[in-house]
């Protein structure tokens, strides 16, 4: 670890397997927490590369209880958070919407950390489990193509990262890899990070680590989603090709909405504003999901232009398929013991 914390500090880039290796013995008694934090920062100061955060994220899979490739074509909605604007569940409420288009979402997130309110608190919320075992995500994926996993079950490992961060107070590369981290094999994705900068560092991430197709997203007023207030900054991977564009709510048929009228609040509050969206219930809310989902079902490649994702993830809720998902979520749920967690 020596070695990599002095080539850090002389401002050197560490190749993947060096970061495999150093993040290898940071999940061993070897390693001290002060050690832990010196690496942390040691990135943060000379700037994290693609291959820095790939190397860092197939270990935490490699550890996690849950990591699994038996499930066909599967995606992840999710932004990194830390935008600040305390928008409802965009991303957790589109997750839905994509499924019932048709597209498998392994819908991985944690409580509330920057926001008022997490993707697994709306989902309690609203009775779905967050103790899902590998073999009932599994079942659940292929039977309901969609699925919650709770990053706290998926990686216990990490407990140690997440004292040292919590010690630590300032950003660090976990505040761009937890939506990388998802246990699944994903095909593809849809990112959303609130730092402009990183777009195509992340695209390229994400093409380190095997996704097929995948969008990140930079929202209008610095949002980890996609916004209706004007501008929407975007990198697109495309079988190893980068590109970049921009996107505005009208060029896709939808209206522009100031990011103030899409906050959220509780847990309770949330769990109405998703269930309202998902009854087709017309407002910012629903519109800025279906922005957020036709840009999954496009990242996806289920649709073959942003607009026809839009036109599909509006036929998915107005059908009542995406409620459909849900409901079916929640009935699972109730076969399950419940944990405390």
């Amino acid at each position: 670890m020596r070695n990599y914390l002095e080539k850090l500090a002389n401002k050197q880039n560490l190749s993947f397997g060096e970061v495999k290796e150093a993040a290898s013995q940071c999940f061993t008694d070897q390693i001290s927490d002060s050690e832990i934090g010196a690496f942390l920062i040691a990135l943060r100061a000379k700037g994290e590369t693609a291959e820095e955060i790939a190397g860092l994220v197939q270990i935490i899979r490699e550890h996690s209880l849950q990591t699994t490739n038996s499930i066909p074509n599967a995606m992840d909605n999710c932004g990194t958070g830390g935008d600040g604007s305390n928008s409802f569940n965009i991303s957790t409420t589109a997750a839905f919407v994509i499924a019932g288009a048709g597209v498998t979402v392994a819908k991985h997130g944690n409580r509330s950390i920057s926001s008022k309110t997490g993707s697994a608190d709306v989902l309690e919320q609203l009775g779905i489990s967050l103790a899902l075992s590998k073999e009932q995500v599994e079942e659940i994926l292929t039977e309901n193509q969609i699925a919650f996993l709770f990053a706290p079950n998926v990686h216990p490992k990490i407990k140690r990262f997440m004292k040292v961060r919590m010690d630590l107070r300032i950003p660090t590369i976990f505040n761009l890899i937890g939506p990388l981290t998802n246990p699944v094999e994903l095909n593809t994705q849809l990112l959303g990070v609130n730092r402009r900068d990183v777009l195509p560092m992340m695209a390229e991430t994400l093409n380190k680590l095997g996704r097929k197709r995948a969008i990140v997203i930079n929202g209008a007023g610095y949002m980890d989603e996609a916004s209706l207030a004007g501008d929407n900054y975007i990198t697109l991977l495309d079988k190893g090709t980068i590109t970049s564009f921009t996107l505005h709510p009208t060029e896709v048929g939808l209206p522009v909405y100031d990011n103030g009228q899409i906050r959220g609040g509780d847990a309770k509050q949330n769990a109405e504003i998703l269930l309202s969206v998902l009854k087709g219930n017309h407002g910012p809310h629903l519109d800025t999901v279906l922005l957020n989902a036709g840009l999954g079902l496009y990242a996806n490649g289920a649709a073959a232009t942003i607009r026809e994702g839009v036109t599909m993830a509006k036929e998915s809720i107005m059908s009542g398929a995406a409620m459909e998902k849900l409901q079916k979520l929640i009935q699972y749920s109730k076969k399950i013991p419940s944990e405390a967690i």
